[in-house]
């Protein structure tokens, strides 16, 4: 493959990706070559490129004479998703803590006060604090593993009702970690940290099966 077609497919998978994490492609929708050619605006070669990308990071399914599917998100994904926050995320901020800068824990702070009216915009705040505390650990394997975690995170996330209505609350749990921070209270602040992920585990794993409870009962309408 050339510099040209690497950078074409580059630029593919970078659009599908972000539709798939932010749910534009929903869970077990199905796509094609043909359309997403003509959505993009790109020629089936960089597409079909790209699709091989993101079925190897699990994003979607090829089913051969069937078709591409939107990958589901799945019970096991969600725990498999959240413990390895649960484990990582502490001891990142452990090993990490004196590489955090006052300026920039303020600044989070200062965000994290004002009212998030667009649900996506919280997401992304939330987001960007946690990896901050990830990267200051200065670990590229850790770093590299967590963005990855952090990609399937945000997919459950947004496809969680019970997570959209848990915003309000995550948000004063994160304002809770700034303020142990900034007071240089790491260990309690990791604690907080881990208590805030059991948190949104909990939403998320409600969400799922509230979810999976109504889609399950459907067949009732027929006995009206």
């Amino acid at each position: 493959m050339n510099q040209k077609s690497e950078g074409l497919t580059s630029q593919v998978y970078d659009v599908i990706k972000k539709r798939l994490i932010t749910c534009e492609y929903q869970p077990n929708s199905m796509l094609n070559e043909t359309q997403l050619s003509l959505e993009l605006g790109y020629s089936r070669t960089p597409i079909r490129e790209a699709i091989i990308k993101l079925v190897g990071e699990g994003f979607l399914t090829v089913i051969p004479k069937k078709g591409i599917y939107v990958t589901a998100i799945t019970a096991n994904e969600i725990m498999q998703v959240f413990q390895a926050r649960l484990e990582i995320e502490p001891l990142a901020l452990r090993m990490g803590h004196t590489h955090l800068e006052e300026s920039v824990l303020l600044d989070f702070k200062g965000r994290f006060e004002k009212e998030e009216t667009v649900v996506l915009d919280g997401y992304k705040l939330d987001t960007a604090m946690h990896m901050y505390l990830v990267e200051s650990c200065r670990n590229s394997f850790i770093i590299a593993m967590m963005q990855s975690v952090f990609d399937k995170n945000t997919r459950i996330i947004i496809n969680s009702k019970e997570n959209q209505l848990h915003v309000t609350e995550s948000r004063q749990e994160h304002l809770e970690i700034l303020r142990l921070l900034l007071e240089g209270n790491i260990g309690e602040g990791a604690e907080k940290l881990a208590e805030h992920i059991e948190h949104c585990r909990a939403a998320a794993l409600e969400s799922f099966y509230t979810t999976n409870s109504e889609t399950s009962q459907t067949y009732k309408q027929y006995l009206d």
